[in-house]
């Protein structure tokens, strides 16, 4: 079998050049999207094809080892990450379908009529939870339509979003982007969880308050300190507890709904002196709708049994004996992994490539493994908490198979009961 050595300053021996060529199928990415805006799939499509030109053309690399490696990259993307995505979208369908997403709407969007802490609560707090329970889109596009029903400007409303977002993303969809870190580079999930957490739990505590600061100015952010104080702290603690000591998928989750909790609470027995509108304010003047607790407690059921699902799947000695258990279901004809559970070697380009310092400390050999980890994937675990949730909401099985369908505008859509009158204390 060919081996190919890595080599990491093709040009030259520079460093600093070769890092801008490797750089150039971000670039494209970036430029397609962003400035071109392309549709996704093309953008994609033309970093793939710029990345095969730099691997061939300046590192050298074997034809038949650029496309084995596309395949892994394919199928890396189809599991975990699809999975995951597929079942965290069927989870909120759900939630959107059987109408208890409108009484979550509710119930975070009646808590307060000035627009800072609206904004803070929705656009970071709530924004966070849809970050960690779906991602990809939905925190912008559901947060951003609730503050669009409450008067805010649309675009006003997806910047503040966006501007929310900022260190949720991190742990998005079930902690996707950690966990794809994890595997391409190879180092340990909950080591680089503790320190992207570690990151972000200290931006975290100022982004409510840079958010309160850009929409305000300093002087009116001030007026809502306690409330800016409260939502930083308890976010951020989460966020740096549960990241560093349960792992990337329920860290947006934990900390979102710790921070809805002390938010609640705050709003409960505390308004700031003065209530602020915007220039142009235009609120919504529908009287918000009433639930019970059983009603709130059902429409959290889904998020709730998520938590569940993803705490119990992932204990160490639950999710290692289900990985024994799954590896032994394996046909004996396949290549597996002498090392790792449910591991596939992929032909070709297992071994086939030498890996050399500064990356590893002396030269050793690349081992390309497919971890199948089917049965305690984050995905699986959110499955079942679809499934309960389901059963416990007496969804009927053609009701639940639609579940996975298409978030439409609709869904994201504010409705009448999600906002309130706020005239009564702009006095």
């Amino acid at each position: 079998m060919e081996i190919w050595v890595q080599t990491y300053t093709p040009l030259g021996g520079s460093l600093g050049l070769s890092a801008v060529v490797a750089a150039i199928p971000i670039v494209v990415l970036f430029l397609m999207l962003g400035v071109l805006r392309k549709a996704a799939w093309m953008a994609a499509a033309a970093a793939l094809t710029s990345a095969f030109i730099v691997a061939l053309a300046v590192y050298g690399m074997p034809v038949k080892l650029v496309l084995i490696s596309t395949l892994f990259g394919a199928a890396y993307g189809l599991f975990p990450i699809a999975w995951i995505v597929f079942t965290s979208i069927m989870l909120y369908r759900l939630a959107v379908d059987t109408g208890k997403f409108e009484i979550i709407k509710d119930s975070v969007g009646g808590l307060t009529s000035d627009r800072r802490l609206q904004a803070m609560f929705i656009a970071f707090s709530f924004g966070a939870f849809i970050e960690g329970a779906a991602g990809f889109g939905a925190p912008v596009a559901v947060s951003g339509a609730m503050l669009a029903g409450l008067g805010f400007s649309p675009f006003y409303a997806a910047g503040i979003c966006l501007l929310g977002n900022t260190t949720p993303v991190a742990f998005g969809s079930l902690g996707i982007p950690v966990t794809t870190l994890a595997n391409i580079t190879g180092l340990p999930l909950l080591a680089l969880s503790a320190m992207v957490g570690r990151l972000c739990a200290m931006v975290s505590l100022f982004i409510p308050g840079y958010l309160i600061v850009v929409m305000s100015g300093p002087r009116r952010a001030l007026e809502v300190l306690p409330a800016i104080i409260a939502c930083g702290v308890s976010f951020a603690s989460v966020q740096f507890y549960v990241s560093n000591y349960w792992g990337p998928e329920l860290t947006d989750i934990a900390s979102s709904l710790t921070c809805i909790g002390v938010m609640v609470l705050v709003l409960k027995v505390w308004q700031p002196a003065r209530i602020l509108r915007l220039e142009g304010d235009t609120p919504i003047t529908a009287a918000p709708r009433k639930h019970s607790g059983a009603e709130l407690v059902s429409a959290w059921l889904p998020y709730l049994m998520l938590v569940v699902c993803v705490l119990v799947f992932g204990a160490p000695s639950i999710k290692a004996e289900m990985n024994r258990w799954t590896d032994g279901l394996w046909p004996s004809f396949l290549p597996k992994s002498g090392t790792v559970l449910n591991g596939l070697l992929v032909p070709g380009l297992h071994n086939a490539i030498t890996r050399i310092p500064p990356v590893t400390a002396k030269p050793a050999p690349y081992a390309a493994v497919y971890e199948i980890n089917w049965l305690s994937a984050a995905g699986t675990a959110c499955l079942m908490a679809s499934v309960l949730t389901a059963f416990i909401l007496r969804v009927s099985p053609r009701r639940f198979a639609k579940a996975p369908a298409p978030i439409s505008s609709a869904s994201t859509r504010p409705s009448r009961s999600s906002v309130w009158s706020c005239s009564s204390s702009s006095a």
